[in-house]
């Protein structure tokens, strides 16, 4: 087998942002809980058990975020969680161009927001927004982006937002586990978690609710999850996500780690490439990503190679198909679309170690290598 295929040892797993793996703690509580019968909407025994165990999961989530219980209203993903918050208050959404799909689609009459260079929302151009908006407004910004780890200035949109007597929206699946979060200190009135961005299980989501806001069920047929979202509630996937919300909390000591071996990758790739771009560099960013380009060498081209390498990371924007697409976020961002095309995502998570970063840049190295070797034996010979 030669050094390009898997190599030997453990996975070198790099694509937290599209999903952690397990925590072994999660899946021994996803299995128990599937080995148990009852429907959390029974008044017996079994019933009661299984609604205790999702109303103990139910604090833990909103433990992490700084909310409360009855706030928290499980769903069947991230995105039907967005799709809830964009679709259920009955107010015109605003929304930043750097959203995910699953914002940007759910509403795509929405009004976008543009954003600067380094992928932070521009506030003015929020204002403005909102004042030429009929009626008050739903804003929906993201907490920290999924493709190149840019912190929003959330606080600061809150602000502008109730200025003009709007809702503010904030999508928090990626900064879960990676920083703090207060809700309250936000000031949202709705955000978003997935379970499977934490080490938990696929297939489950949150919206935080505050308070009494009203919101229009999207799926009606039951009076489950405060009647905000009908449907026998997915116990096993709820417990899981329960108990990686109680472990991601732990790991927010473990950021400054992160974030050391992020900037070790990117020292260490600059070494290698001083040409490559890391997108958001000068912004504050998550400490678990880095989006950074290969001039020249296609986005798709390089998680191949990495992957015949033994390394996993993601491309910018993976539609449903697995195929990578142009990406959004770095086109918002002012990326020439040669560029942008050349950009990977690296992100780490709970079991992340030192040794994955020698791999990542061993491999990466070893195509660029190639590839510049391959552009100077393809010139043509001059004298």
């Amino acid at each position: 087998m030669t050094r390009d295929r898997h190599l030997a040892g453990r996975p070198c797993y790099l694509d937290y942002n599209a999903g952690a793996p397990i925590r072994p703690a999660v899946a021994e509580a996803v299995s128990a809980a599937l080995a148990r019968t009852g429907n959390p909407s029974s008044v017996h025994r079994f019933g009661r058990l299984a609604r205790r165990a999702v109303e103990d999961a139910r604090a833990e989530v909103a433990a992490l975020v700084g909310a409360r219980p009855g706030e928290v209203v499980f769903t069947g993903s991230g995105s039907e969680a967005n799709n809830l918050a964009l679709r259920s208050t009955g107010r015109r959404p605003v929304v930043a161009a750097i959203e995910h799909d699953s914002v940007l689609r759910a509403a795509p009459d929405a009004t976008p927001v543009a954003v600067d260079e380094e992928g932070a929302v521009d506030l003015a151009a929020l204002d403005r927004a909102l004042a030429a908006e009929p009626a008050p407004a739903l804003v929906s910004v993201m907490l920290a982006n999924n493709e190149t780890g840019v912190v929003q200035p959330i606080a600061e949109v809150f602000r502008v937002a109730r200025a003009h007597g709007a809702l503010v929206h904030c999508d928090a699946v990626q900064a879960a586990s990676r920083m703090a979060i207060e809700r309250d200190a936000l000031g949202v009135d709705l955000l978003t978690l997935s379970a499977h961005k934490l080490g938990g299980p696929q297939g489950v989501g949150a919206l935080v609710v505050s308070g009494d806001l009203a919101l229009a069920p999207l799926i009606r047929g039951g009076g489950q999850e405060m009647r905000r979202r009908a449907g026998t509630e997915n116990v096993a996937g709820i417990v899981g996500f329960g108990v990686a919300a109680r472990l991601a909390a732990a790991d927010l000591d473990r950021t400054a780690d992160w974030a050391t071996l992020r900037d070790r990758i990117e020292q260490r790739l600059r070494a290698l490439a001083p040409e490559l771009r890391v997108f958001g560099a000068g912004a504050a960013r998550l400490c678990n990503t880095t989006c950074l380009t290969m001039p020249g060498v296609a986005a798709e081209t390089q998680v191949m190679a990495l992957d015949l390498a033994g390394v996993a990371v993601g491309a910018g924007a993976a539609c449903s198909s697995g195929k990578v697409g142009p990406s959004h976020v770095l086109a918002a961002m002012g990326a020439p679309p040669a560029e942008a095309a050349c950009a990977i995502r690296v992100s780490l998570g709970w079991a992340s170690e030192a040794g994955d970063i020698e791999r990542l840049v061993d491999a990466w190295g070893r195509l660029h290598a190639r590839t510049r070797r391959r552009g100077r034996d393809a010139r043509p010979a001059t004298g």
